[in-house]
C-alpha cells in the first residue's frame, strides 16, 4: 500500500488551524470545591469548565456511589407497564422477540435481555435487521416474520422510537410492542404498547444519559425484582451495560458513572464465557501501570479495567461485526456458557475487526489521494464530499471521520455498486 500524503505534501487550500476557547478562571468556587471535597483547585476548575459546577454535581462525578438515586420506577412512566406485560408473557407462555441493532450498544442490549429474559423463565427470540440490506431499525418484515411465528410481545433494543410503520403493523396483527431506546425523539411517537427512553425522561434526571444498553439494563432488573428473582443477574448484567455503554460513548454521569465504575472491576474476573474470551483475544491486560485512580477515588484499580480497554479495544471488536459480518457472531459470543464456543466466536471478531481495519486503511488513502488530486479549496467549500463506487458501506463512517480530523472540515462519504 502507498504511504498516506504527508500534511506538507498536500495542494488543498485547508481551513486555519483550529481556535482554542480559555474559559475564564473561576477561583473562588474552584477554591470551596476543592476544600468541601478534597480536590486540587486545578482539578475543580476543568469539572467546572465541563459544566459541572454544583457541589452536589462534582461529589457525584468523584464518588458516584455517594449518588442518591431515585427509583427507575419514578422516573420511566411506562416501566411499570413494561413490566406487566413482560410478566404476563412470561406468565401465559407466550413468545418474545427481541429486535436489536448491529452496533456495539444493540448487541449488547440484545445479549442482555437475552440472558435475563431466559433465566427469568422466558419463551424468547431475537432478530437484528441486515445493515447491508435493511438499514437501521425495526421493519415491516421483521414484524411479519415474528407474527408468523407466533410472537405475541415484540421488545426493541436500541431503536423503535422512530419506527411508526412497523410499530403500527404489529399493532394491527394483535402483538404487543415495548420501545426501549435512547434516540431523539421524532415528532410522532409510535403507537407501541410502551415506550422506555431517557428522552421522554426530566433533563435532571440522573438516568438521563442512559445508552440503549442501559435502558435495557433497567428493564431487566426491574423485571427481575418484580419476579423476586434477582439473585445472580445482576453482575452478568452489569457487565454487558459496561461494555455497551462506553462502546457507544454514553455520558460517565449520573448512573451511568455509578454502575460503570462497578462494571470495569467486574469484567478482569467476567463469570461470561463470551467477555472473559473476548479479553484473552484482545490482549486486555486489566491493571495496568496506566491505570490510575479515578480523580481522588482511594479504591484500588489493579483488578479493574480501563474505559479505554473497552472504548479502544474490546468495543472495536464487537462493533466491527456489526459493520462487516453477522451479528449472530456476537449475539453467541455474550449470551453462551460454552467456554469452546466463546472463544470461537472471540476469534472471529477478532478476525474481522482485523479485516476492518485493513478496509479503513484502503478506503482511507483513496479518499484522501482523490482530495489530494483535486486541488480543492476547503476556505472556500467549506465541506468535503467524497463519493467513490466500491466502498464498503460499513467502514465509510470511520473514514469521514478521519478525514474530519484531517481536513478540519464536515465530511460526507457516500458509496455505490
Amino acid at each position: 500500500m502507498a504511504d498516506l500524503p504527508t500534511s506538507n505534501s498536500s495542494h488543498l487550500h485547508r481551513l486555519p488551524n483550529q481556535r482554542w476557547q480559555i474559559y475564564a478562571p473561576q477561583p473562588q468556587q474552584a477554591e470551596q470545591f476543592a476544600r468541601e471535597i478534597g480536590l486540587s483547585p486545578l482539578l475543580a476548575q476543568v469539572l467546572i469548565n465541563r459544566g459541572i459546577d454544583t457541589l452536589t454535581e462534582v461529589q457525584g462525578f468523584v464518588e458516584p456511589e455517594s449518588l442518591v438515586l431515585p427509583q427507575p420506577m419514578d422516573e420511566f412512566p411506562d416501566l411499570a407497564v413494561s413490566v406487566r406485560l413482560l410478566r404476563e408473557a412470561i406468565s401465559q407462555g407466550q413468545k418474545i422477540a427481541i429486535c436489536g441493532d448491529y452496533d456495539a450498544d444493540g448487541m449488547t442490549s440484545t445479549a442482555l435481555l437475552l440472558r435475563a429474559l431466559r433465566a427469568l423463565g422466558a419463551k424468547v427470540d431475537y432478530a437484528i435487521p441486515s445493515r447491508m440490506r435493511e438499514g437501521y431499525g425495526i421493519n415491516d418484515r421483521i414484524v411479519e416474520e415474528f407474527h408468523s411465528e407466533g410472537v405475541a410481545l415484540i421488545l426493541t433494543v436500541d431503536n423503535g422510537i422512530a419506527a411508526f410503520g412497523p410499530v403500527k403493523r404489529a399493532r394491527e396483527l394483535g402483538v404487543k410492542v415495548i420501545i426501549t431506546d435512547h434516540h431523539d425523539l421524532p415528532p410522532q411517537l409510535p403507537p407501541a404498547d410502551a415506550i422506555l427512553n431517557p428522552k421522554l425522561i426530566a433533563e435532571s434526571s440522573p438516568y438521563r444519559g442512559l445508552a440503549g444498553v442501559g435502558v435495557a439494563y433497567v428493564l431487566a432488573i426491574t423485571l427481575a425484582q418484580d419476579l423476586k428473582k434477582v439473585g445472580g443477574l445482576v453482575n452478568p448484567l452489569l457487565e454487558l451495560f459496561t461494555l455497551g455503554t462506553i462502546a457507544d460513548l454514553a455520558p460517565l454521569t449520573g448512573v451511568n458513572r455509578r454502575w460503570v465504575k462497578r462494571g470495569l472491576r467486574l469484567l478482569p474476573h467476567s463469570q461470561l464465557a463470551g467477555v472473559q474470551a473476548l479479553i484473552q483475544v484482545a490482549g486486555v491486560q486489566p491493571g495496568s501501570s496506566e491505570n490510575a485512580p479515578l480523580l481522588n477515588s482511594k479504591s484500588p484499580t489493579q483488578n479493574s479495567l480501563k474505559p479505554e480497554d473497552i472504548g479502544f479495544r474490546l468495543g472495536p471488536r464487537i462493533n466491527a461485526v456489526g459493520r462487516l459480518a453477522d451479528p449472530q457472531i456476537v449475539i453467541e459470543l455474550l449470551t453462551t456458557d460454552d467456554r469452546e464456543l466463546a472463544l470461537k466466536r472471540a476469534q472471529e471478531c477478532e478476525q474481522i475487526n482485523q479485516r476492518r481495519q485493513e478496509l479503513c486503511i484502503e478506503i482511507e488513502q483513496e479518499a484522501i489521494a482523490w482530495c489530494e488530486e483535486s486541488s480543492l479549496n476547503l476556505q472556500q467549500e467549506r465541506v468535503l464530499v467524497v463519493v467513490r463506487p466500491g466502498w464498503h458501506h460499513g467502514v465509510i463512517g470511520i473514514v469521514a471521520s478521519r478525514l474530519v480530523e484531517r481536513y478540519g472540515v464536515p465530511v460526507f462519504i457516500g458509496t455505490f455498486e
